[in-house]
């Protein structure tokens, strides 16, 4: 059963699915609970690229406990299916959260460094885990994820899954849905 979506999502999600121009999507800090969302979000909107900027299993606090890699394992499983049944262009980013070696396994070629520009169509894209990793590069988008910072020509992941179209370089952002922040463990955030 599809996730039912407000109306202004809908609308924007409509908008980007029957555009003709190539469609950058970029995602970060993923918890599993919107793995789902992420694919049905790309199953109406087709995407050319996907950039995902690192937490792949957000919900998952790696760094701080390693024993949970089994399951974070399992979780990278899952995502790796749904972003790569898209036949999109991957790029992946490892954030602090992830195990650079499950990474690699699940996605191989797709994994950039931070700190990596990529070109699309003419547009630069800077990609890294955290607004620091791409403030000073030269770029036409910078697209990270890790908190809530905004930076100049920034888009960042945690706020919700961008989209660049191209060549018009217009930009889009389709909220995450409700309750994502809580999976991510931002409880204090959210003054909970």
């Amino acid at each position: 059963m599809p996730i039912r979506l407000p109306l202004f999502r809908k609308k924007v999600l409509d908008l980007l699915a029957s555009s003709d121009e190539t469609k950058v999507m970029h995602v970060s800090d993923t918890p599993e609970s919107v793995y789902r969302f992420i694919g049905e979000v790309i199953e109406k909107t087709q995407p050319d690229h996907i950039v995902h900027t690192g937490d792949l299993a957000d919900n998952i606090k790696l760094e701080r406990r390693p024993e949970l890699k089994p399951l974070y394992i399992g979780a990278v499983r899952k995502l790796a299916r749904v972003l790569k049944s898209s036949g999109a262009k991957l790029y992946v980013v490892p954030g602090n959260e992830d195990d650079y070696e499950t990474v690699n396994e699940f996605f191989g070629e797709s994994v950039v460094d931070p700190g990596t520009v990529v070109e699309i169509e003419g547009t630069k894209l800077a990609l890294g885990h955290t607004w620091k990793d791409v403030v000073n590069l030269n770029a036409d988008f910078r697209l990270y994820g890790h908190n809530f910072k905004l930076i100049e020509r920034g888009l960042n992941g945690v706020l919700g899954v961008n989209f660049i179209l191209l060549p018009s370089r217009r930009t889009y952002r389709v909220k995450y849905p409700g309750g994502t922040d809580f999976d991510r463990g931002y409880k204090m955030w959210r003054g909970l």
